[in-house]
């Protein structure tokens, strides 16, 4: 018995010995090792921590300061969250988020590699695509290369550097699964990298890095039945991230355009009924006279297959591609009229954005985003609707809501964002607008 032991011991010292002694060449080769470049990579990558105070009324007490004549006073509750960023500016200390780590966050401080602790004012934030700024004040930061993502391969291996579960940074190897996912519930305009790298809740706005050491994404939702990882998580490619950020810097918002179409998906008979080789793409249902598209000849019955080089599948690919077009510039439009193939090119102007915010109508708008009414609507209503209202803006304290319905400026009626801009310009300096909600209409005078 003695005998075996001592063996036994002897085993286990030369198996920690050997986990000890790792070998750094097999056959002559060198053991590929991610160290050195995540060496680089990990001082660019932050923990996010924010704080979000909310007031929220108990109807008991409600009902013993109301009995008793006594003051009614809300209690705080205050909601903290984690995640992770990038830094992409060493000089002025700009970190890519997403939108969801910091949404509503009334304080959000940022913890570097090395332990200090900054806080971080939000440069912007766009809900649409889940991408956020935030600016720290610092020195000796190290930012991240971006990279194409653009020429980004399924198969390409890539890794994630974040925060999961408030764990502290930790990095996950996988590799490009799949590109262009555009099939996540919740979220407006996608075009996804998709991979097996492990991404866990804390990982959002965290690094998906190329073998380079470069930015490739920015991780921020993941598919899961039980909320942890299974394999499936989706990034946001740098390439849209770095033009999402670059009109946050400047203008503090997205400014997206329309194509001012009405579209719907291709079904088996309607591809037959229109000469189609597949059903596929998205079918122009109406276009909005004067609009973009309409402007480049498109016309109701004709289909959209490419917009971009980009392959139209179908209305909700159309939906999220739309969404991601740039003001300013030309864009190509492949589509299918009559069996044949056409291509013609559609710039978006600035007057042909899709929604404006509140405060280039009005400063107690603030915090409110205004868009067209959907085509269904039209034939019912006229206005132009209220899409977003941030909370605490001066535009929530004014008791507006999302869905709200601005019908008029100073009894001129309203039908979409254009003439909403055109109104308020020549409006009186306290106009007055008409609200549409729940079949009521409501005054609302703007006066500061």
């Amino acid at each position: 018995m003695q005998t075996i032991t001592l063996l036994s011991l002897l085993a286990v010292g030369l198996l920690m010995r050997a986990e000890a002694r790792l070998p750094t060449v097999v056959d002559g080769q060198a053991l590929p090792s991610l160290a050195p470049v995540l060496e680089k990579v990990t001082p660019a990558v932050v923990n996010i921590n924010t704080k979000s105070v909310q007031y929220v009324r108990s109807r008991q007490s409600d009902f013993y300061s109301w009995f008793y004549g006594l003051p009614s006073t809300p209690r705080e509750r205050v909601t903290q969250s984690l995640g992770s960023g990038v830094i992409v500016n060493a000089i002025k200390g700009y970190i890519l988020t997403n939108h969801h780590v910091v949404n509503d966050a009334d304080d959000i401080s940022v913890v570097l590699a090395d332990g200090r602790t900054y806080s971080a004012v939000l440069i912007g934030s766009d809900e649409g695509t889940d991408v956020a700024v935030i600016q720290i004040q610092a020195k000796d930061l190290v930012a991240l290369p971006l990279a194409d993502s653009d020429r980004l391969r399924v198969g390409d291996f890539v890794v994630a550097v974040g925060n999961p579960f408030g764990l502290g940074q930790t990095v996950t190897s996988g590799i490009v699964s799949a590109l262009g996912r555009t099939s996540l519930s919740g979220l407006n305009y996608q075009n996804f990298i998709q991979t097996d790298a492990s991404i866990n809740p804390g990982n959002s706005g965290g690094a998906l890095i190329d073998l380079n050491g470069e930015l490739i994404g920015i991780n921020t939702a993941i598919f899961s039945p039980s909320g942890g990882n299974v394999g499936i998580g989706f990034a946001i490619p740098s390439s849209l991230a770095d033009r999402i950020m670059q009109q946050l810097i400047e203008f503090g918002t997205v400014r997206r355009g329309s194509l001012g179409v009405s579209v719907q998906d291709v079904t088996e008979q309607l591809a037959n009924a229109l000469s189609l080789n597949r059903n596929r793409g998205a079918l122009v249902t109406a276009v909005d006279p004067g609009s973009p598209a309409d402007r480049a000849g498109l016309q109701a019955g004709d289909v959209v297959i490419n917009i971009n080089d980009s392959q139209i599948i179908n209305a909700q690919q159309f939906l999220n591609y739309e969404g991601l077009l740039e003001l300013e510039r030309e864009n190509t439009i492949r589509y299918v009229r009559n069996g044949r193939e056409r291509d013609v090119d559609a710039r978006i102007t600035e007057a042909d954005r899709r929604e404006i915010n509140g405060e280039e109508l009005h400063p107690l708008l603030d915090g409110a985003v205004m868009t067209n009414l959907p085509f269904e609507f039209r034939d019912n209503f006229s206005g132009a609707l209220i899409s977003e209202i941030k909370r605490g803006s001066p535009a929530a304290k004014l008791g507006l809501r999302v869905n709200d319905l601005i019908t008029s400026v100073d009894k001129k009626e309203v039908d979409g964002i254009k003439q909403l801009l055109d109104k308020m310009e020549k409006a009186d300096k306290t106009p007055v607008l008409n609200i549409y909600r729940n079949r009521r209409n409501y005054l609302l005078l703007l006066e500061e």
